[in-house]
């Protein structure tokens, strides 16, 4: 494994998320790029809240395989698709909170649509509570290199910002660094929070 200097952060990051019962068991992954043909990815089957750098994986995004016989994530190839369709992508968080997963069950249509929070303004370019941010919603399946064709194809009219949901499974969230990414995610969280609330609320 090559020297990386946002696998630090990236660690701090997962220590983070599994404080805060984002990832719980093993679920999750998340992930830094390595140059412009790798990245290092966490291992499958590892509690996100202790890893340590040797439970990373250097990946080729080409072909989305670790050397050596180890198995990285079930969901790599979600990574690699957003590193290789974006390269300005410099790490992704794949989390499984409450929140999150709720949500993507509530939301019947392709997409979240968040408007009217003064927190819209975490995410990287917004810059008022009056605009829309949009979190596409796709059916979860087992079918790893099925989905990532199906969100490929989802970007092709509606670029992907931010983040996307997996009904009934969690968010992905990237940035341009871990910093970034993890800053996306903790607002995206909040906001989440705030939209499932007001539903509630709402329906009484």
């Amino acid at each position: 494994m090559t020297e990386n200097l946002q696998l630090g952060a990236l660690l701090a990051a997962c220590h983070w998320i599994g404080q805060k019962g984002w990832s719980p068991a093993t679920g999750g992954n998340m992930s830094v790029r390595e140059g412009d043909d790798h990245c290092l990815i966490t291992e499958s089957g590892k509690d996100k809240g202790s890893l340590t750098a040797e439970d990373f994986l250097l990946v080729e995004l080409e072909t989305g395989l670790a050397p050596g016989g180890r198995r990285p994530s079930a969901e790599t190839g979600l990574h690699t698709m957003l590193y290789s369709r974006y390269p300005e992508t410099g790490a992704v968080l794949h989390t499984h909170s409450v929140n999150s997963t709720v949500l993507s069950r509530v939301e019947r249509s392709g997409a979240l649509v968040l408007e009217g929070y003064e927190m819209q303004k975490s995410l990287s370019g917004q810059t008022s509570h009056l605009d829309q941010v949009v979190i596409p919603i796709f059916d979860n399946s087992q079918d790893i290199s099925a989905l990532a064709q199906k969100i490929i194809a989802s970007s092709e009219h509606t670029p992907l910002q931010y983040g996307f949901l997996l009904r009934g499974h969690g968010l992905t969230c990237w940035g341009r660094d871990v910093a970034e990414a993890r800053r996306h995610l903790e607002g995206l969280e909040f906001l989440f929070q705030c939209e499932l609330q007001r539903r509630l609320l709402e329906a009484k």
